[in-house]
């Protein structure tokens, strides 16, 4: 009776063990299968992403897809402190380089844009891939516009066109052809006003392109919140430095500076130049002490 209950009480461990081993085995047979799944899951998440940029480019900033308004946006879009817009793959939305106006005030109001140089029938090509957000004629404004909103989340507006050649949601490569320069709107001769904007805050374009040598200013361009006033202060203070008013020293001193990055530049060197502790450089670029800087990089520097 005794042998009867060991032989049974082994038999049972027995079986408790072999069920853990058969456990473990089916486990370690379906580790390989899990990971599969994961990198499956992986590659449509990615493949999603990429369809819905296509779709809708800076889909993840942007709070809505609307072809009624250029500025869409208002208190309904949260602006980050910082955001570094990549600059790569752009093209000059015209080979033109004169500047007949530039960014910021003008005749008692603000002039959110460039206007080039460029005559009637000249070929007007999109600045970076992205997706036609608008094309439409305004009479009193832009005239004949387009709006193109880009997968490095700018938006571009291209005004005073004689003739559109692209349709909403059309997607555009950048280079391809959007428009013929014209004089139709506001406007006292032919003329492209061309705008970039983030997230509806208005950037002077000088501060990306480089009209005069047909390239952009550097690789990226680091938007911080609220440092886009540049274009009014800059201009309110060169103003005032060309008439010799009193104060000028002042306004030009308060107007925000910017420096563009060459070989030896350091952190403590521009500290040095600008009068601006290196903390505060840091702070008002996003970067820290240890961060690496790279030649045509620009940082604000008040």
């Amino acid at each position: 009776m005794i042998l009867k209950c060991i032989r049974t009480v082994a038999m049972a461990a027995l079986a408790m063990v072999s069920i853990n081993v058969s456990g473990q085995d089916l486990l370690a047979r379906q580790a390989p299968i899990d990971r599969k799944l994961k990198a499956v899951d992986s590659l449509a998440l990615i493949r999603q992403i990429k369809a819905e940029q296509a779709v809708y480019p800076a889909y993840s900033l942007y709070p809505n897809w609307n072809n009624d308004r250029v500025h869409a946006y208002g208190g309904n879009v949260q602006v980050p402190d910082s955001f570094r817009i990549d600059l790569t793959g752009f093209c000059m939305p015209t080979t033109h380089t004169k500047i007949t106006s530039k960014c910021g005030p003008r005749w008692r109001r603000m002039h959110n844009g460039l206007d080039i140089k460029v005559y009637i029938g000249d070929t007007i090509r999109a600045a970076f891939d992205g997706r036609v957000r608008m094309v439409k004629y305004e009479r009193r404004g832009y005239g004949k516009y387009v709006v193109i909103r880009h997968d490095n989340g700018l938006e571009t507006i291209y005004g005073h066109l004689s003739k559109q050649i692209v349709a909403e949601d059309e997607y555009v490569k950048a280079g391809d052809p959007i428009g013929l320069g014209g004089n139709t709107g506001r406007s006292t001769g032919s003329h492209l006003h061309f705008e970039t904007r983030f997230l509806g805050e208005v950037i002077n374009p000088e501060f990306m392109f480089d009209f005069p040598n047909q390239d952009i200013v550097s690789d990226s361009y680091l938007f911080v919140r609220g440092a886009n006033r540049y274009a009014y202060q800059r201009t309110r203070a060169l103003a005032a430095v060309k008439s010799g008013k009193s104060g000028a020293a002042e306004a030009e001193k308060s107007a925000i500076r910017y420096h563009k990055i060459r070989k030896g530049d350091t952190l403590g060197r521009i500290s040095r130049l600008y009068h601006v502790s290196i903390d505060r450089l840091c702070q008002i670029n996003g970067i820290k002490r240890t961060t690496t800087l790279r030649i045509g990089q620009v940082l604000r520097c008040s």
